[in-house]
């Protein structure tokens, strides 16, 4: 079969996941029809188009998928469509996150032919992974592109087997990060912190302020800030930097995944 149409979903507070997502698709398809969804969440059901393949691209939170997008990739439905699945993660481990996505896809009617978890900056401490994705990075998702687009090219519904990735599917239990970023005196009211904030964790009577209990840690809010003044700040986090840095700081490598 051939595939002359993309579908891309992501999920990109920093920028880089969407920055993955976009070198491996670019070199399947140049048809791509884009959702961005911590600009445009998905609230209802979409039939995939039977000659487009799938590609999603999640950020790994504490080794799992960030739960606001859980729903939303619950709402791409398929046909036995063809589905490529990409995990970005800090430089620290990516553990349930992969067969989490591969497993949401696969109850939603696609068949996952290539799977990958790729490296990108640490979006709560950026000293790890720093730079990245990088060059060789860059090369590898180039590379797993490649593979994937061969995989299509052959793919028959028909002789679909599920594909085996990295994961308990028992998936690890969801955790939360204490670390909360705020917004300081170069704040000058402009809310769009609380805007592209995915859990309306931010109000604009206070967009100082963060609720802790809804806040998911993404750092959205930072890289949206005209002015600088969202981030992560107090002593707590010093400590916990140094500690970071400390147990991450091995340069790991992207792993890749294929249906046989």
């Amino acid at each position: 079969m051939s595939f002359d149409k993309a579908t891309q979903v992501y999920f990109s507070p920093s920028g880089n996941t969407e920055k993955v997502i976009k070198a491996a698709s670019s070199r399947i398809c140049n048809d791509i029809t884009e959702y961005n969804l911590l600009k445009t969440p998905l609230t209802e059901d979409i039939q995939i188009s039977g000659d487009s393949v799938l590609i999603v691209a999640m950020p790994a939170y504490a080794g799992r998928i960030p739960e606001p997008c859980v729903s939303m990739i619950n709402h791409l439905k398929g046909s036995k469509q063809p589905a490529i699945a990409i995990i970005v993660y800090g430089n620290r481990d990516y553990e349930d996150a992969l067969i989490e996505l591969k497993d949401l896809l696969e109850a939603n009617d696609f068949c996952v032919v290539g799977a990958g978890a790729f490296i990108a900056q640490h979006s709560i401490f950026p000293q790890v992974a720093a730079e990245r994705p990088d060059e060789n990075d860059l090369r590898l998702i180039a590379e797993f592109a490649d593979h994937c687009s061969k995989l299509l090219s052959t793919f028959s519904p028909d002789c679909y087997m599920t594909i085996k990735v990295k994961g308990n599917s028992q998936y690890i239990k969801p955790g939360k990060v204490p670390l909360k970023p705020k917004g300081d005196s170069k704040c000058n009211g402009s809310c769009i912190c609380v805007d592209i904030c995915p859990t309306h964790s931010i109000s604009a009577e206070h967009p100082k302020k963060t609720n802790k209990e809804t806040c998911i840690s993404c750092g959205a809010c930072i890289h949206a800030c005209p002015m600088n003044a969202r981030a992560f700040h107090g002593f707590m986090y010093k400590l916990a930097t140094n500690e970071f840095i400390k147990s991450c700081a091995e340069y790991k490598t992207p792993e890749t995944f294929y249906i046989d």
